[in-house]
């Protein structure tokens, strides 16, 4: 792309007005000027295509309307890795990116190629992220990025006229949610459908439990190997998870074959043979495209249950927004997308989730919206999906160990030691060929 050529001094005063409007000032620094001379045109590189594309165009917008710093913004879709990776190698990388494995960033900002946050930017993630957020963005002592768009994998989805014709609620204990699982049963509804086909959901149930047994610190050690797999919070949490797995009646008949697109018909479709559904905010799209089912009406959702009296957590994905080029324009970019105007833009048009804790929930458009972010700025334990930060054949792509170990383990729930150790011995194998 083409950029104007300005000195940093000259752009950084311009920015200083513009962006004091949200409380952002665009410095001028120390090798401040990037590949654009200062910042007055800028690149973004992210994930997002289609809808979620034009959505992000408007928060671009937002920026420019303050500034009058252009945007150009560039879509790797699926492969926006190798994107990066390739506009990296050849010396052309972009301002700012979202990027969505941390594990990437982490090795971006190792290899020097990231600019830590700073100033503006880096006191509106103070401001604005609470502890447990902005620790995901910090490498090595240094914050390096922030969550613009995140996931809430912590959602267990219902059916609303089964629960009224069993008599129950929403549970918010695991001792609960096993009580409610007995009602609904006894009451002649298959409690859960449980999509162990595709491997990944079950990825899911077990960093949910294992979050809630375990804590926050043995998490991101056991998603980096630094803690075995046999390690007895890892047979805790599979003890927990074989048990629900394992009651008579609990779980819809075949899971090991059944789809994730499969479960949330059998669960909201036409002909409903569930009651209930364990999957990220992502669900509510899947369940609007069926047509049987409105979200907040007929389906609703709680949050994932707290087991032994765990603080509120959540598991989580999303794309982190992180800083190659180092401009006053890249600098006050950073810091409006921290802020709560970016964010609300967003959250009015629909599809989004923002860890932002200063973005108003009335900003979201529907009730369970407001009700998956409020979990997301409220809960004390979060952390990143663990598959999507491990080594693709154990975590990352469809056949790959661990999914494969645990979908046999849902079939077979009742060795939660054998299971560890077959865990152990794949991730011994697969982070050894780690490159």
């Amino acid at each position: 792309m083409s950029r104007k050529l300005q000195h940093g001094a000259a752009i950084a005063a311009v920015a200083l007005a513009m962006v004091a409007g949200c409380g952002i000032t665009a410095e001028a620094g120390p090798g401040s000027a990037g590949s654009d001379e200062g910042g007055r045109s800028l690149e973004v590189i992210g994930e997002w295509t289609g809808a979620e594309q034009a959505n992000f165009q408007k928060v671009l917008n937002g920026f420019t309307a303050r500034t009058h710093i252009r945007v150009t913004y560039t879509s790797g879709g699926n492969n926006v890795n190798i994107l990066l990776n390739s506009r990296l190698t050849g010396g052309a990388p972009p301002d700012v990116a979202l990027v969505p494995q941390p594990g990437v960033v982490a090795e971006y900002a190792r290899k020097g190629k990231l600019v830590p946050l700073a100033g503006d930017a880096a006191a509106a993630v103070s401001s604005n992220y609470s502890d447990a957020w902005k620790r995901l963005g910090v490498v090595n002592g240094k914050l390096y990025g922030f969550f613009f768009k995140v996931a809430n994998k912590s959602i267990i989805w219902y059916r609303v006229d089964d629960f009224a014709a069993a008599g129950v609620r929403p549970p918010s204990t695991w001792t609960d949610f096993i009580s409610t699982s007995k009602t609904l049963a006894d009451s002649g509804v298959t409690p859960i459908a449980v999509p162990a086909a595709d491997g990944w959901p079950i990825t899911d149930w077990f960093e949910n439990v294992y979050l809630r047994v375990a804590g926050s610190d043995k998490y991101a050690q056991l998603a980096a190997h630094r803690l075995a797999w046999t390690d007895p919070t890892v047979v805790r949490a599979l003890t927990v998870l074989g048990g629900y797995f394992g009651t008579p009646n609990t779980i819809e008949k075949g899971a090991t074959q059944l789809t994730f697109t499969q479960a949330i018909a059998d669960v909201f479709g036409q002909r409903p043979k569930a009651a209930m559904l364990y999957e990220g905010d992502f669900v509510a799209g899947e369940i609007s495209k069926l047509g049987a089912a409105r979200v907040g009406g007929d389906a609703k959702l709680f949050t994932f249950p707290s087991i032994d009296g765990s603080a509120p957590a959540v598991v989580s994905a999303g794309d982190e927004a992180v800083q190659f080029r180092d401009s006053p324009g890249a600098r006050a970019l950073m810091a409006y997308l921290a802020s709560p105007e970016a964010a609300k833009i967003w959250a009015q048009a629909g599809g989004f989730l923002s860890a932002n804790s200063k973005l108003d929930l009335s900003a979201y458009p529907d009730e369970s919206s407001r009700a998956m972010a409020q979990a997301l700025v409220t809960s004390s334990l979060v952390q990143f999906d663990m598959s999507d930060q491990t080594p693709q054949a154990f975590g990352g792509q469809a056949g790959a160990d661990e999914w494969q170990l645990l979908t046999d383990f849902v079939a077979h729930p009742g060795d939660p030691t054998a299971t560890a150790a077959a865990l152990e011995a794949a991730a011994a194998r697969d982070y050894g060929s780690r490159s």
